[in-house]
C-alpha cells in the first residue's frame, strides 16, 4: 500500500512541474548517469527519500554523513574532475571513442603458445552466457537455494576437471594458471608429514621447464612465508629428489613442457618422489589430457592449469578459469570454492557449496588460502564448451590439434629441411632449432620477423630457436601460411610441402607410438556430457539453469559490502570485440598500442580518484589486491633494512580474508577491539600500536568501516600507524561511499586495492571475475608488481614480482569500467556516491521502527546498513540446556523468507553474527528498495505472530522457506498458514527451484561431482523414508 501510494504522489497535481518536465524531456535524451542510477528526479524520487530521511537536501545529509576532514576540497575535486572529465560522455559516444582506441591493436594469428590459445566460443554459449545478465550478474552462491543453475554448472566443471585430469576431485575454478601453481605448492606444504627445524628451509622444486610466468609466480609467492624454491632441468630432477629429499616438501613439472615436449619418464619420477614422501604437481593442458595419459594416473597428487582454451578468450590475459584436483584425502587442504550435492527440506538433491566455504571466516590467518572468489562465470562457459562438445568432441579437438602439429613439424624438418624439431613427444608445441646456414642472417629472428610481418607471432626462444604452439582454430591455410614464412626465410628457399601428402603420411602414424603415454581411459561419461549437443538442446539446457537463479535482472541483490550494482549493456557490449578478446597477453608491445593506451588510462583515472600516485592493474581479485599491496609495504621496510617489521594490527571487524593475506605474506597478526558502537578502539590501537612500535608493519583497516560506518577518527588512525613505524592498508571494499567526496589518499592511507567487480560496474558472474588493482603513494611505487615477459612495471625498480600469469591480469575487462567512468563523468560519479548514501539511510529509516538497525553516525549510516536479529528468540524457562529455545528465530530464516518475495537476502551473519547487512547501491529504482522494506516489514509481522504466541514457530512459513512452486501447488498441503502466504505473490517471475538445503547432510555425505544412479537413489530413499514416517505419524 504504502509503495503505491507514493507512485501516486509522485504524479499528483502539486508535482504537475515535474510530470510536465519528464514529459518534455523528450527533446533531450537522457544521459548515461540517468539510466545508472534509479532513482529518478523527474519523478520526486530524491524528495521523497529525503523527506523520509529528514533532510530538505542532498548536500545537508552528506554534510552530516562524511566527517569535514576528510571532504575533498574545491581544488581537489576539480583537479579530479578534469583527469576523468568533468561531465560523461553518451553511451554511443564513449563506445565510439573506445573502439578508435582498440583499434590500434593488431589482432595477428598467436602461435605463442605458454598456457594461451585461440580458441572458438560456441555462438549459444556466447549468446545465452557471456552476453546474458542472468548469468554474468548473479553474486556467489552463497544463497544456495536461488543458484541452483549456476551451481549445476561449476559441478559440471568440477566433474569435467577431475575426470579430463585424471583424478577424484577439483575445485570450482581458481584465479588463473600461474595462481593456481602457487596454491598448490602451499597445498602440498600443509598436505607434508615432514618436520622442518627452525634452521632448515623447507624445499620446493621446480622444472625449469614450466611456464615462465608460474615459475615467477611459484617464486613470488615463496619468498614470503620461508619456503626455497629450486628451479632445476629436467635431468637432474631425480638426482635432487634422492640427494634432498628430507628437506623437499614437494616438486611441480609442466605436462606437457613449455616448449612442448612430452615427459617419458613420469612414472619413474613420480614413484622417487612418493618413496621419498614428497608430493607432486603438474601443471597441464585440458585438450592434452584427452589424448595423452593424464597426470592423475601416474599419482600426481595435485593436477592444476587453466581452462582457457575451453571457449574462453585470450582477452590479453583474461579472465580465465585455472582449477586444481586432488584426491579426496586431501579435500579439506584444496584452496578456493567446492560445489556439493545434498538435499533439501523436501527431500529432494541440491547443490550448494560445500566443505571450506567462506573459510577465511573461520579461520582468518590459519586459512589454507586467501581466496575470496574465483572464475565462476568462465568456469561456467568451459563447463558449457564441454557439455556442447562432449567427450567425443573433446578428444576429436585434441586428435585435430595433434594432427596439425605433426604436419607442421613434418612439413618444416622433412620437406623444407631448414629445422629440427627439439621434442622427442609433443602435442600442440613444436620448439623448431635452425639448421646451420639454411635460414637468412643464421637467426631465429628472421623468421619471427616475417612471421610479424604476415600477421602471425612465434614465441622467441633464443637466437636459433623458436616455438610454435597449434590450436583448434588453426586451419591448413594457416598451416600453408607457416610453410611460406619459414620457405621465404631461408637462403635457398624451395617447393612448399603439400599438405594433402602430409596429412596422409602423419594420419597414418599412431597418435603416439609409445602406447604407455597414450590415454585408454574414459572420461566424461555423466548423461549431462552426453546428451546436448543439438544447439536446439544446449540452448534449453542453459535456459533451464538460467531460470534456477536470482540475478539482477530478477530483482535487487542488497548485499552489503558487495556493491551489487547495474552491470548495464553498454559497459559490457566491449568486451566481445575482436579487438579486445584476441589479443595473447605475451604478443609483441608493439602490436598492443590499444591495450597501452586503455591501460594508461585506466591507471591515470584510478590514480585520481583515489589520491594515489601510481596504480598496478596485475591483481586479478580483491584478496590478491589486499596480498600485493602488502607485499608492497614488506618489500619498502625490507629496502629499508626493517625486514623485522612484520607485525600487522587488524581490527577483529575485518573482512576474512584480510588476516589471511597478512598470513601469507609473512605477518603476525595482532588483533584490535571494536567498541560497542562497531568504531575501532581507539585506545586499543594506540596501546598495541606503541607497544610493537619497533616491529609494526602495517595496519589494514576498511572505510567506511565494515559496520558501515564513517569513523571520525580515521586520519588519527593513520597518524599514530605512521607515527610508530607502520603503514596503512586500506581496503577498498567500501570505496563506493569514499569517491569524489573523499579518497584514501587524502585519509592517509598508503596503500588501498580497489574492487573495480563492485565500485566500478564489473559484474560479478555468480563468483568472479573481479579485478583488485591497487594504488600506492610514492612511497610504495617502486614496488608495484613486475612481469618477467612483458615489461608492465618499468618504474618499480624493486619490484616484489609477478602475482598474476598475465602482466595486466585480466585485461579484456578493463573496457568495462573504462566505459563507466567515461560516461559517467565526475558529475556522475559524484551523483551515484550521493544516491548510494541517500538509498541505504532511506531504507535504514523505513526499516528502524521495525529491527533495530546497528552502527550508526549521526544517526546516519553510509551506503550499508545492519539490521540486528539477534534477539528474536525465547528460552525455555528454568532450562539449564543452552539450546532449548521456544522459538528462535535467526537471519538465516529471515533470508530465506526473502526469496519467497524474490529477492536475494542481504549479507548474513558478517560482520556481526546474526544480522543482516543491506546495502542498496545507487542503481535500485525507489520501487524496488520500497519492495524489499515491504518485504523486510512482512517479514517482521510474521517474528511478531510467533513472539505474540499466535504462531508456533514450527508452524510459521518463516521455518519453512523458501517455498518451491510443486510444494505450493501439491495436493498434499498440510502447513497451518495458506498456500497464498506462502507464495506471497502466486504470479511473481522467479521462484526458488529447492527448499531450504540441508547442510549437515551434505557434510556427512560428500558428493563434489555430477552425482551417479547410486547416489540418487540414496537422497531418493530418504526421501521416501520421510514420507512414509509422516504417514505413519
Amino acid at each position: 500500500m504504502l509503495s503505491r501510494n507514493l507512485n501516486l504522489l509522485r504524479f499528483s497535481s502539486k508535482n504537475a512541474a515535474n510530470r510536465a518536465l519528464f514529459v518534455n524531456r523528450t527533446t533531450t535524451i537522457s544521459t548515461y548517469c540517468d539510466r545508472h542510477i534509479g532513482p529518478q528526479s523527474d519523478r520526486n524520487d530524491y524528495n521523497i527519500m529525503l523527506e523520509r530521511v529528514g533532510y530538505k537536501s542532498m548536500d545537508g545529509l552528506l554534510e552530516d554523513t562524511i566527517p569535514s576532514h576528510i571532504r575533498l576540497s574545491d581544488e581537489e575535486m576539480n583537479e579530479m574532475s578534469s583527469v576523468i572529465g568533468r561531465d560523461g560522455k553518451s553511451e554511443s559516444d564513449a563506445l565510439k571513442e573506445l573502439k578508435d582506441k582498440m583499434s590500434n591493436n593488431i589482432c595477428n594469428k598467436s602461435y605463442i603458445g605458454m598456457g594461451y590459445y585461440d580458441t572458438l566460443t560456441p555462438t549459444p554459449i556466447l549468446r545465452n552466457i557471456i552476453e546474458n545478465p542472468s548469468w554474468y550478474t548473479p553474486y556467489t552462491p552463497y544463497q544456495a537455494e536461488i543458484a541452483q543453475g549456476r551451481l549445476e554448472m561449476l559441478l559440471n566443471f568440477q566433474t569435467m576437471i577431475k575426470d579430463i585430469v585424471g583424478k577424484e576431485i577439483s575445485n570450482a575454478s581458481l584465479l588463473d594458471e600461474s595462481t593456481a601453481c602457487a596454491e598448490a605448492m602451499t597445498m602440498c606444504l600443509n598436505m607434508s608429514k615432514k618436520k622442518f627445524k627452525d634452521d632448515q628451509e623447507a624445499i620446493f622444486l621446480v622444472s625449469e621447464n614450466c611456464h615462465p610466468q608460474n615459475i615467477a609466480v611459484i617464486k613470488q609467492r615463496a619468498e614470503p612465508v620461508g619456503i626455497k624454491i629450486n628451479v632445476i632441468s629436467d635431468d637432474k630432477f631425480e638426482s635432487e629428489l634422492k640427494n634432498n629429499a628430507d628437506l623437499i616438501f614437494g616438486a611441480i613439472i609442466q605436462y606437457p613442457n613449455t616448449y612442448g615436449n612430452v615427459y617419458n619418464n613420469l612414472q619413474s619420477l613420480v614413484d622417487l618422489a612418493h618413496n621419498n614422501g614428497i608430493s607432486m604437481i603438474a601443471s597441464t593442458d585440458l585438450f592434452a589430457c584427452s589424448v595423452l595419459k593424464p597426470p592423475g594416473e601416474y599419482g600426481i597428487d595435485i593436477v592444476v592449469g587453466s581452462a582457457q582454451r575451453f571457449g574462453v578468450p585470450l582477452g590479453y590475459g583474461g579472465p580465465h578459469a585455472a582449477f586444481l584436483a586432488c584426491d579426496d584425502a586431501n579435500v579439506r587442504k584444496m584452496p578456493g570454492r567446492l560445489i556439493g550435492i545434498t538435499k533439501d527440506s523436501r527431500n529432494k538433491p541440491a547443490l550448494r557449496m560445500a566443505l571450506q566455504t567462506r573459510e577465511q571466516f573461520i579461520r582468518r590467518d590459519k586459512a589454507t588460502s586467501n581466496i575470496c572468489t574465483a572464475q565462476a562465470l568462465l568456469a561456467n562457459v568451459a563447463a558449457a564448451y564441454g557439455v556442447y562438445h562432449g567427450p567425443n568432441g573433446i578428444k576429436s579437438i585434441a586428435q585435430k590439434i595433434h594432427l596439425y602439429t605433426k604436419i607442421l613439424s613434418n612439413g618444416i624438418t622433412q620437406k623444407l629441411k631448414c629445422c629440427e624439431n627439439m621434442n622427442k613427444v609433443y602435442f600442440d608445441t613444436v620448439t623448431f632449432k635452425i639448421n646451420p646456414n639454411t635460414i637468412k642472417n643464421n637467426s631465429a629472428q628472421t623468421i619471427l620477423n616475417l612471421g610479424y610481418e604476415n600477421g602471425v607471432n612465434f614465441r622467441p626462444i633464443d637466437e636459433q630457436s623458436l616455438s610454435i604452439s597449434i590450436d583448434e582454430t588453426t586451419s591448413l591455410d594457416d598451416i600453408n601460411k607457416i610453410f611460406e614464412i619459414f620457405n621465404n626465410s631461408m637462403n635457398n628457399p624451395t617447393k612448399l610441402p603439400n599438405t594433402d601428402e602430409l596429412i596422409e603420411i602423419c594420419e597414418n602414424e599412431n597418435l603416439y607410438k609409445d602406447d604407455n603415454i597414450n590415454r585408454t581411459t574414459p572420461f566424461m561419461q555423466h548423461e549431462t556430457f552426453n546428451t546436448h549437443h543439438c544447439e536446439t538442446a544446449m540452448m534449453r539446457y542453459l535456459y533451464d539453469l538460467e531460470r534456477r537463479d536470482l540475478g539482477l535482472n530478477t530483482a535487487m541483490i542488497p548485499l552489503g559490502s558487495c556493491t551489487m550494482k547495474l552491470n548495464s549493456a553498454s559497459v559490457m557490449i566491449p568486451v566481445t570485440w575482436n579487438t579486445v578478446n584476441n589479443i595473447h597477453p605475451f604478443a609483441p608491445q608493439q602490436q598492443t598500442k590499444g591495450y597501452e593506451s586503455l591501460i594508461r588510462e585506466m591507471e591515470d583515472m584510478l590514480a585520481s580518484v583515489t589520491g594515489f600516485d601510481a596504480i598496478s592493474l596485475q591483481p586479478n581479485s580483491g584478496a590478491a589486491g589486499e596480498y600485493t599491496g602488502l607485499l608492497t609495504i614488506r618489500e619498502y621496510h625490507k629496502q629499508r633494512g626493517e625486514e623485522f617489521r612484520n607485525i600487522c594490527l587488524i581490527p577483529t571487524s575485518a573482512h576474512g580474508t584480510n588476516p589471511a593475506s597478512a598470513a601469507m605474506c609473512g605477518y603476525k597478526i595482532v588483533a584490535i577491539k571494536c567498541d560497542s558502537q562497531g568504531y575501532i578502539d581507539m585506545v586499543d590501537l594506540k596501546q598495541k600500536a606503541e607497544q610493537h612500535a619497533n616491529e609494526l608493519g602495517a595496519c589494514m583497516i576498511t572505510y567506511p568501516s565494515t559496520h558501515g560506518v564513517f569513523e571520525d577518527n580515521i586520519i588519527d588512525l593513520c597518524d599514530i600507524i605512521h607515527k610508530n613505524g607502520g603503514m596503512v592498508y586500506m581496503d577498498g571494499a567500501n570505496l563506493q561511499a569514499q569517491l569524489t567526496k573523499t579518497s584514501p589518499g587524502k585519509i592517509g592511507a598508503d596503500v588501498c586495492h580497489l574492487n573495480l567487480h563492485k565500485t566500478f560496474c564489473i559484474p560479478h558472474g555468480g563468483g568472479g571475475p573481479g579485478l583488485g588493482p591497487i594504488g600506492v603513494n610514492n612511497k610504495l611505487k617502486p614496488y608495484l608488481p613486475s612481469h618477467p615477459i612483458i615489461d608492465n612495471a618499468p618504474n618499480s625498480t624493486n619490484s616484489i614480482g609477478p602475482i598474476s600469469a598475465a602482466p595486466f591480469s585480466s585485461a579484456s575487462i578493463l573496457t568495462i569500467p573504462w566505459m563507466y567512468i567515461k560516461m559517467m563523468g565526475f558529475n556522475g560519479l559524484e551523483k551515484a556516491t550521493a544516491t548510494s548514501i541517500l538509498a541505504a539511510n532511506y531504507m535504514a529509516k523505513r526499516l528502524e521502527n521495525h529491527y533495530k538497525i546497528l552502527y550508526r553516525r549521526n544517526g546516519l549510516a553510509a551506503h550499508e546498513f545492519i539490521i540486528d536479529c539477534r534477539h528474536f528468540y525465547k528460552k525455555t524457562p528454568d532450562s539449564k540446556k543452552k539450546d532449548d529455545y521456544i522459538y528462535k528465530i535467526e537471519a538465516e530464516d529471515i533470508a530465506k523468507r526473502l526469496m519467497d518475495y524474490s529477492f536475494h537476502a542481504p549479507t548474513m551473519s558478517w560482520p556481526v553474527v546474526n544480522t543482516l547487512m543491506v546495502e542498496p547501491t545507487e542503481s535500485e529504482p525507489l520501487e524496488e528498495l520500497d519492495r524489499f522494506c515491504d518485504a523486510m516489514i512482512g517479514i517482521r509481522k510474521e517474528i511478531q505472530d510467533v513472539e505474540e504466541n499466535n504462531v508456533n514457530i514450527d508452524d510459521s512459513p518463516l521455518r519453512h522457506s523458501p517455498h518451491t512452486i510443486d510444494t505450493v501447488t501439491s495436493d498434499d498441503w498440510n502447513k497451518k498458514y495458506s498456500r497464498k502466504e506462502a507464495a506471497v505473490n502466486p504470479y511473481k517471475s522467479y521462484w526458488p527451484s529447492v527448499g531450504r538445503v540441508n547442510n549437515p547432510y551434505g557434510d556427512l555425505n560428500k558428493i563434489c561431482a555430477c552425482p551417479s544412479v547410486e547416489d540418487l537413489v540414496k537422497i531418493q530413499q530418504t526421501q521416501e523414508d520421510a514420507a512414509t514416517k509422516s504417514i505413519e505419524n
